[in-house]
């Protein structure tokens, strides 16, 4: 029998495999939106939001990574996970993230956080709510809005 452990870390292996072929203009929405239930929840510094898995989701996806492409979001890799089982089904994964940008010739790279909560049923793992620092305030930062 599979280890959720790394049941968890293929479902993340994969969702940085479709982050890449996001960037490079492949449709990969309706995968994308697999990876999420039928509604999930988002925190960040300007709040909390709740959203729908449908077809309005499906439609923002490809619109967010034109945005990133857009600001010169050359690729996205995981450094790090950190699993914590909260309740039988139910993981909160800490995802360590670098991003890498090309801008003006200038390559850099930003390094941040995400906490994911996952519900695992019937042998599915889906994403049903997440926590975001300040991404816009550091892309600002760094000149890329």
């Amino acid at each position: 029998m599979e280890d959720i452990n790394d049941k968890i870390e293929q479902f993340f292996e994969s969702y940085e495999k479709r982050f890449e072929k996001g960037l490079a203009g492949n449709p990969i929405a309706e995968d994308t939106a697999n990876a999420f239930a039928d509604f999930f929840v988002e925190a960040s510094p300007v709040g909390v939001t709740g959203g729908k898995n449908d077809q309005d989701f499906l439609d923002a996806i490809p619109k967010g990574y034109d945005f990133y492409r857009s600001i010169g979001t050359t690729k996205m890799e995981i450094r790090q996970l950190d699993i914590t089982e909260l309740y039988e089904f139910h993981y909160m994964v800490e995802v360590y993230w670098e991003s890498f940008y090309e801008k003006d010739g200038t390559t850099d790279s930003i390094e941040f956080t995400v906490m994911y909560f996952l519900q695992h049923l019937d042998g599915a793992l889906k994403i049903f709510a997440y926590i975001t620092g300040d991404e816009q305030a550091v892309l600002k930062e760094r000149g890329l809005i």
